[in-house]
């Protein structure tokens, strides 16, 4: 897949409590579409979807909650427990996801959008097709106290949180563009700010 020339698409990605949510609020201020794929994962299992159809064939009426939902707690039991059927589950929904977002960015029609991905690191194949990415960085000791402090949490289950997904090396690795987000917020608006300018000019220039 290529993404076309007046699509300029960028990959917003960051580990677990590096502020990601806080970023993309800065764009969408300037006006800038941000699709998470974190949406999209609700919106491919949806009532009456294909991946909810899927689910049900493949995990039994169990999946389901007493108002023909998805039954996320009883899923994430379920899948935590086992990883084949953590494997079947992402084999629904990840590709459903994937194709979400790649829709998405084509019927956007502003100077350039933005994909919210937390695990673009884990899954960079998939997603050659944007034109940039941009890592919201944080030191590991702030997104651990982040973590705690958001989810209510000791520091066991924090670091194994953070300790599940891609080093913090491995995305600054695969980075256009960083973000540090250990300031304040007058800092972080500041450096949307002149990450909008860029994107803009490359956009036209694209």
């Amino acid at each position: 897949m290529t993404a076309q020339r007046h699509h300029y698409v960028i990959a917003l990605t960051g580990g677990i409590a590096s502020g990601k949510s806080a970023v993309a609020r800065c764009f969408e201020a300037h006006g800038i579409a941000v699709y998470d794929a974190d949406i999209a994962a609700r919106a491919v299992v949806a009532p009456g979807s294909a991946g909810l159809k899927a689910i049900v064939q493949t995990f039994g009426a169990e999946a389901l909650d007493a108002q023909g939902q998805l039954d996320r707690a009883a899923m994430r039991q379920r899948v935590f427990a086992d990883d084949d059927a953590r494997l079947a589950l992402e084999r629904i929904v990840h590709p459903r996801v994937r194709q979400w977002l790649h829709e998405s960015a084509e019927a956007d029609r502003g100077p350039y959008c933005l994909l919210a991905i937390p695990l673009l690191a884990e899954n960079i194949a998939h997603y050659r097709w944007v034109n940039r990415s941009l890592l919201v960085d944080a030191p590991d000791p702030v997104r651990l106290d982040r973590l705690m402090r958001r989810d209510h949490i000791d520091a066991v289950l924090a670091q194994r949180m953070l300790d599940r997904q891609a080093s913090r090396q491995q995305r600054l690795a695969l980075a256009d563009d960083i973000i540090d987000n250990s300031a304040d917020e007058i800092a972080l608006t500041t450096a949307v700010a002149g990450l909008h300018a860029s994107y803009l000019e490359l956009a036209r220039n694209a």
